[in-house]
This record gives structure tokens, sequence and C-alpha cells, in this order.
């Protein structure tokens, strides 16, 4: 029986990522009762679901983690794809600026792309950052 699933970090050196702490996520993510922490809950089974798809049907080795220094400044997912990082996520549950931690990890980390995801209608980028609804954000990476 399975009710959650945790997700490890991903340590970029030169931000001071923490190294062990794992952040836990329920695969029912309905029953959470603050809405923005459901919201976080339902990118990240979408997310894991994204990654076992891809592992399944193109033979990649996939991984979802999470991205916090240890000033807790965090971006809520990165996709790995064979050990190298694909993208990574922020969730709000507005139409907001983009997050003060994507603009940190976008100037000091490796990832190449970051996506802010939201409930709202606004569809954005500026330089590596897309901010967008959630929906188009599945429709953009054909998520199954």
């Amino acid at each position: 029986m399975y009710l959650c699933f945790r997700l490890p970090p991903f340590g970029s050196p030169r931000i001071r990522a923490v190294k062990k702490e794992k952040k836990l996520y329920l695969w029912d993510w309905s029953a959470v009762a603050d809405p923005a922490a459901r919201f976080e809950n339902l990118v990240a089974c979408q997310l894991l679901k994204y990654c076992h798809w891809v592992e399944d049907t193109e033979g990649f080795r996939m991984e979802l983690r999470y991205l916090r220094d240890t000033d807790r400044r965090e971006v809520d997912f990165v996709v790995l794809r064979a050990g190298r990082p694909q993208f990574a996520v922020e969730c709000k549950t507005g139409e907001r600026a983009i997050s003060a931690a994507i603009r940190y990890a976008a100037e000091r980390t490796p990832i190449p792309l970051f996506y802010q995801v939201h409930r709202g209608d606004r569809q954005y980028a500026r330089g590596r950052v897309t901010v967008l609804p959630f929906v188009e954000f599945c429709r953009q990476l054909d998520m199954p």
C-alpha cells in the first residue's frame, strides 16, 4: 500500500544546497487541506508520473528532486534525465511575479529551463524562466 512518496534534494555546490532533507508528498493529493500545499502535491504527483512515463516509453533513467539551499531558498521540483537536470518547476497558487528563489537558482545552477506554474491564466517568459498555467505546462511537455 502506497500512501506517500519522498523526494531527495538536488545538490548544486554553487548554492550550498541541502543534501539529506527529503520532502514528503501524498499520492492522494486531494486529501491535503491547505490549497497551496494541495496544488504543490498535485504537481509533484503529475511530475512523478511524467518521470515514470519517460522511463517506461523512452528508457531514460528519470528522477524527481527538489532544490533548497542552506538559506531556505527553494525551488519545488527539478526533473533529471540520466542524472542531468532538464528543468525546474516552482508552484504558485496565483499569477505572481517570478519567484526570487527561481531567479537565484537560474543564476547559479546548470538547470537549463525554469517553469513557474500557477492556477491562473497569464503566461509570459523572461530569460530561462517561463510563467504559465499548470494546464498549459502539462500540454507543452505532452504529459500523459
